[in-house]
């Protein structure tokens, strides 16, 4: 059996682990963290290759990944949901590069979008409330035999004391642990508000002042947000929180009263050229760099990664 340690506990790290157990691999993950307090808790994780390059390999990722969560919104796996999305176009634009996934994609003309809009892609996408999920992810790969260790490594080299083959999953740490210079911050802020009733999510990715989201969950709604590379600060700014709610009012004028149940701050762990999915030496994959898209790639990305350590196990 494949000894295996995924270092990192995010939505990268725990669907690396499944993945991977799922293959008969024997697995341990060790973090530094619990998986509430990465960055992945966070995310409003509605399935969006946002900032994304498409090529055959990132589209087999995302295809991929929307079945899995599609799969499991029909099993009803906590907190992940089916969520019609429409994606607000400021000048006309071909069909993107992912169109071909979602079953309903749909190219909307200016007669039918709000005042100020050219155009609009409607879809109907998965989308997955973190905290349930991320935990869900957990308790399944305990159940199943996983060992969590939790214990900050120096180094990637210093986890085969545990397993002769480590997968990378650090995120933002692996800018250090992987020498990588390419990666780097993408801050978010959000705020958190209470649903007055929505189930569509809406984007304007596009929009002046700033991203423009709207995305309802079970019991609260999403609003973005920001999008800032190379900005380190994770404290969320009370200015640009007020900002968010009036350009979200303004788009989706039902949110209007809703109460603010809080406002977050994080940093998406980017990187130039696009997320690293690959083989280093005989004992290392790597698997980091999505930007805001690791809950969009994670299972398609999975995939490789089982493909991959196996492969090093194996020799």
């Amino acid at each position: 059996m494949t000894k295996v340690i995924v270092v990192g506990s995010g939505i990268s790290g725990l669907t690396s682990a499944l993945r991977l157990q799922q293959a008969g691999a024997s697995v341990t993950v060790a973090t530094a963290d619990n998986f509430t307090d990465t960055v992945s808790a966070l995310a409003a994780a509605v399935w969006y290759p946002t900032h994304t390059a498409g090529n055959p390999r990132v589209a087999d990722w995302a295809r991929r990944t929307f079945d899995e969560f599609m799969k499991q919104a029909e099993l009803g796996v906590p907190g992940v949901a089916q969520r019609p999305t429409r994606m607000l176009l400021r000048e006309p634009a071909p069909k993107p590069w992912w169109a071909e996934i979602p079953h309903d994609f749909r190219y909307a003309p200016s007669g039918e979008v709000p005042a100020g809009y050219a155009a609009e892609w409607r879809f109907t996408v998965p989308s997955a409330e973190m905290v349930p999920y991320l935990g869900w992810l957990s308790d399944r790969f305990i159940a199943a035999g996983g060992v969590v260790l939790r214990r900050r490594l120096a180094s990637l080299l210093d986890a085969t004391a545990y397993a002769p083959v480590v997968v990378n999953t650090t995120g933002l740490a692996a800018g250090v642990l992987a020498d990588d210079p390419a990666v780097h911050p993408a801050r978010g802020q959000v705020v958190l508000v209470t649903n007055p009733g929505l189930t569509v999510s809406v984007r304007d990715e596009d929009h002046p002042d700033g991203m423009l989201y709207v995305h309802p969950r079970s019991g609260d709604v999403v609003l973005g947000g920001t999008f800032e590379p190379d900005c380190h600060d994770p404290v969320p700014a009370e200015a640009t929180a007020r900002a968010i709610v009036e350009r979200c009012i303004r788009l989706v004028p039902e949110l209007r009263g809703a109460r603010v149940l809080g406002q977050f701050a994080g940093l998406r762990p980017a990187r130039h050229g696009g997320a690293r999915v690959e083989a280093e030496d005989g004992w290392l994959v790597h698997n980091y760099g999505h930007g805001g898209a690791g809950m969009t790639l994670s299972w398609g990305c999975a995939d490789e990664v089982t493909r991959l350590a196996l492969a090093r196990g194996h020799r």
